[in-house]
């Protein structure tokens, strides 16, 4: 899969022609064209053959390597539309002499000078529409705006009607240089958003900083972050203390304190201390590189309204073509007294309004503002497919230790039988969870906090779901729940305890238990009160004990729980939940690695990203960069706000268009009157579209 940027292309129909001509190339297995940004992703056998295929389609448009594309020098909006400026002024004075000097020069035998006014003023102005229209009708591609204006235009002309003629013209082109100037303003506010790659690092060598490239510096280096500075990969602190801006990753506007020992992602700012970072990731694997990447490809996944409008307007512009043509004859034909001029005349009114440009443009566009405005309050949504699937959500299912609560799992208790102590009991569990990752492992070494003799153990056995089998200084461990006693057949006490629990027992005699303590994360409860608001279902799957899962479940006020569950056990709930729950689509939100087959699973996958798991990261179709499970909530809201946006833009397209190609049959509406309308709509709708961003 390879990304290149297309240069000169000016119109969303263009672009879906070149997908579509792509995707029919036996030699391309994968192909889009993102207009929003002027991307081509495609993965092909033959990469000249895609881009002579882009040559054969649109001649104009330029196929640039990404490296290629950074070394353009950026100008002006005006320098860059200069052309088309002094075109559109020359032909507006051409045109207004033209009409001032007409009824003057018609009754003159100079009559033919105003021809020569009106006929110079029309090709400076649309001698590129003209031109495209030419080619793409050599090359089969009829049905397009620059045919439909050309065909109004010569129309227009051929009943003596050069001022219209003209003044269509003129408008359609003003109106598309305003169009690009709109969608230039709005590349540049979403281009804003991927600003955050750190330009360099302060690589620690020998003593001596030296500046050098993000992607130079390897895993276990040392880097040097100044105040000011941005973070250019993820790693640890190893010296200093300071306060850091997460709001390019996460939308929290709060600094965050961090300081030796703790974790920092590139991109962030350093704001007042020296930091000293060991990398823990290569640049193309850190955070900052992850958001890029999602963003910039997220709009290859269409929406299935935008897959919608790309196909209605393939098939709208032939029929309102016929529609045209049939009332451009048939009314004379049938009415008395009616003539061709006049019914042609609306024809080609009817012509003028019907361009979709500002649906074909509009919509896409509000989905890429739609995934820019999620990415600025720190949630990476990998297409708008998925923000438009958020929008549908009727279940949110969450995981629990490490989504719902902190997972910053500490020992509250321990519980001692058959006369064995707490010490004994919390060495035994230490020993057998030594080498385990697992939080609650953690808890257990720190609370020990004794120094760990490796030699002493000699046999460690890991039961999945289950717990942990050891032999420790020549006597059998075991620490796990209690389906794990139960599976040994050890004798114990209480099976239900409060809270997170692991047993032990030594030598097959049940020694006691460790009772574990979570939290809830702070907005945890808000957010299941929110998404009740919103009448979604909200379900909890965890590992833990019923007793743990009842406690967390009470306090959440959560309407459906389930506990004891293993991976495959999660899978098996999502896809019950799923047959129950038919109506709408049902997200899951998860951070560990265990939750990847749930996260694949689920209609949406939601993944906690900074501290989730890579698996979970990769395997998620939406990515929260915080760990606040409010920020679901906020993705619900910015799904239904884009949607509102598109539907706004479909709904008011289609209704103006109606209402005029209405008049224009019924000849109220003139050509001037179809002109603005058709431009000012697709004006408006584009601004409608970026209002998203803001």
């Amino acid at each position: 899969m390879k990304q290149y940027k297309l240069k000169n292309l000016d119109c969303a129909s263009c672009a879906a022609k070149i997908e579509e001509g792509l995707a029919k190339l036996e030699e391309v297995n994968f192909a889009n064209v993102n207009f929003a940004n002027l991307t081509l992703t495609v993965d092909a056998k033959d990469l000249e053959k895609v881009k002579r295929k882009i040559k054969e389609i649109e001649p104009d448009v330029e196929v640039l390597e990404q490296d290629e594309e950074k070394n353009i020098v950026t100008t002006s909006e005006l320098a860059e539309h200069k052309v088309a400026i002094i075109k559109a002024v020359t032909a507006t004075i051409l045109l207004l002499a033209g009409i001032f000097y007409e009824d003057i020069l018609h009754n003159t035998p100079y009559h033919f000078a105003e021809y020569i006014v009106f006929l110079t003023a029309y090709l400076i102005s649309g001698w590129n529409v003209l031109t495209k229209a030419v080619k793409n009708i050599l090359r089969g591609q009829i049905f397009d705006e620059n045919f439909l204006m050309t065909v109004a235009t010569l129309g227009a002309f051929a009943i003596d009607e050069m001022p219209e003629a003209v003044a269509v013209m003129l408008f359609y082109v003003v109106g598309e240089l305003f169009q690009d100037i709109a969608v230039n303003r709005s590349r540049k506010s979403i281009k804003a958003l991927l600003e955050i790659k750190p330009e360099f690092a302060n690589l620690k060598l020998n003593g001596e900083i030296v500046q050098v490239p993000p992607e130079e510096v390897n895993v276990n280096d040392i880097i040097v972050v100044k105040p000011g500075e941005k973070v250019p990969l993820d790693g640890e602190i190893i010296e200093g203390e300071s306060f850091v801006d997460t709001s390019a990753l996460t939308g929290e506007s709060v600094p965050r304190k961090v300081k030796s020992g703790d974790t920092v992602l590139a991109g962030t700012i350093n704001q007042n201390g020296l930091l000293s970072v060991k990398v823990a990731k290569p640049f193309n694997e850190s955070s900052v590189s992850r958001i890029l990447q999602l963003v910039e490809n997220a709009t290859a996944k269409k929406a299935e309204t935008e897959k919608f409008i790309t196909t209605f307007a393939r098939y709208y512009t032939p029929v309102i073509v016929t529609g045209a043509l049939l009332l451009a004859i048939i009314p004379p034909l049938l009415i008395q007294g009616a003539s061709f001029s006049d019914w042609i005349y609306r024809a080609l009114v009817v012509l003028v309004i019907s361009c979709p440009c500002a649906l074909v443009i509009s919509i896409p566009l509000g989905y890429f503002g739609g995934i820019g405005r999620a990415s600025r309050r720190g949630i990476l949504v990998k297409g708008s497919n998925f923000l438009d699937a958020l929008t549908h959500v009727s279940t949110m299912v969450f995981d629990k230790t490490g989504t719902l609560t902190k997972g910053e799992f500490k020992v509250a208790e321990v519980v001692t039988h058959n006369g064995f102590d707490k010490n004994t009991i919390l060495k035994a569990a230490a020993y057998a969870e030594v080498n385990s990752n697992h939080p609650i492992a953690k808890s257990i070494l720190e609370t020990f906090d004794e120094k760990i003799d490796q030699s002493a153990i000699e046999k460690v056995d890991e039961i999945s779901g289950h717990g942990i089998k050891a032999k420790i200084n020549d006597e059998y461990v075991i620490v796990g729940n209690d389906k794990l006693l139960h599976k040994e057949n050890i004798e114990h006490p209480v099976c239900e305890v409060d809270g997170t629990v692991v047993h032990v027992a030594i030598n097959n005699n049940y020694a006691g238990h460790i009772i574990i303590s979570d939290e809830l994360k702070p907005d945890a409860v808000e957010t299941i009160e929110q998404l009740k608001k919103q009448n979604i279902l909200t379900v909890m799957l965890t590992g833990d004990n019923k007793a743990a899962a009842e406690y967390f479940a009470k306090k959440l006020k959560i309407d459906k729980y389930f506990y004891e569950l293993f991976p495959e056990d999660k899978v098996q709930h999502i896809e019950k939940l799923m047959n129950e729950n038919k109506d709408g689509k049902m997200a899951f939100v998860g951070d560990g690695i265990n939750d990847a087959p749930v996260l694949a699973r689920a209609d949406i996958g939601i993944a906690m990203g900074a501290y989730g798991s890579d698996a979970a990261i990769e395997t998620a179709d939406v990515v929260l960069m915080t760990d606040a499970p409010s920020k679901v909530v906020t993705a619900l809201d910015v799904a239904k706000r884009t949607r509102v946006i598109v539907w706004q833009n479909i709904i008011f397209a289609l209704g103006v268009k109606l209402f005029f190609i209405i008049l224009g049959a019924f000849g109220i509406a003139t050509m001037w009157e179809a002109v603005f309308g058709d431009m000012g709509v697709a004006l408006i709708a584009i601004f409608n579209s970026i209002r998203i961003l803001k």
